[in-house]
């Protein structure tokens, strides 16, 4: 029997600014800076034992363990049913243009947009997928 995990603890974006990524993210989702490591990029906490991590694109490579992400990544961010018509006024009033709005069969319901480096969000209700 193989050990057990506990889920995933961290997630990287791959930016061309750091500092515009963090204030996107505090601003959007009300992430904090929980570590910044100037110049090569900075932890955000992103819900209980979850963090998202910014990293300048190739600065990563020094200073550390090396890894590196290109193109245009995605990342989904849990939210409850009720919030979803709350999420669509904020993102409007952000003037964060939603790309889909999608309902899956499950019952659950994806709202995708784009962060300044053009990754791609989506806040996700329950019934997106079997274990959610």
């Amino acid at each position: 029997m193989h050990p057990r995990t506990e889920g995933i603890l961290e997630s990287s974006l791959y930016v061309e600014d750091v500092s515009r990524s963090a204030r996107f993210y505090e601003r959007i989702f009300g992430f904090r800076v929980i570590s910044d490591f100037t110049p090569r990029g900075c932890a955000m906490g992103a819900g209980p034992r979850q963090v998202l991590l910014l990293f300048t694109k190739g600065g990563s490579r020094t200073g550390g363990t090396p890894h590196h992400g290109e193109g245009e990544l995605h990342l989904a961010f849990a939210i409850g049913a009720e919030e979803l018509a709350g999420w669509e006024d904020w993102l409007a009033a952000n003037a964060i243009s939603i790309e889909e709005k999608r309902s899956w069969e499950l019952g659950g319901t994806s709202i995708y947009f784009r962060d300044p480096d053009r990754h791609l969000l989506e806040i996700a209700t329950p019934g997106v997928w079997s274990i959610y």
